[in-house]
């Protein structure tokens, strides 16, 4: 798997998921380079950047995307890769 260059914060959009899915999430970002230090868990970014990486999560894919735009308060961002998440029989998450 390609690593994801970045700098400062990735932001993990999370909206009211289950905690096993945000983990695995996690998970999978490490795994394409991204410390789990400089992710922030969050419904709405505070203060984004442009160059900012943002994470759309979905229960069976993450959309990363990279901040393009700052318009008022909100962002634009554009599509980096979408990984997808896989689960056993069980509907545990597995790699």
């Amino acid at each position: 798997m390609e690593k994801i260059d970045y700098t400062g914060t990735v932001y993990l959009l999370d909206h009211k998921y289950p905690e096993p899915l945000l983990n695995h999430s996690v998970k999978k970002l490490g795994d394409l380079g991204i410390k789990k230090e400089d992710i922030t868990i969050t419904d709405s970014p505070e203060n984004p950047q442009i160059g900012n990486i943002v994470v759309e999560v979905f229960p069976y894919h993450l959309e990363i995307a990279r901040v393009r735009t700052i318009r008022n308060d909100s962002f634009i961002s554009g599509s980096i890769t979408t990984i997808e998440l896989k689960t056993d029989t069980d509907g545990k998450y597995i790699d």
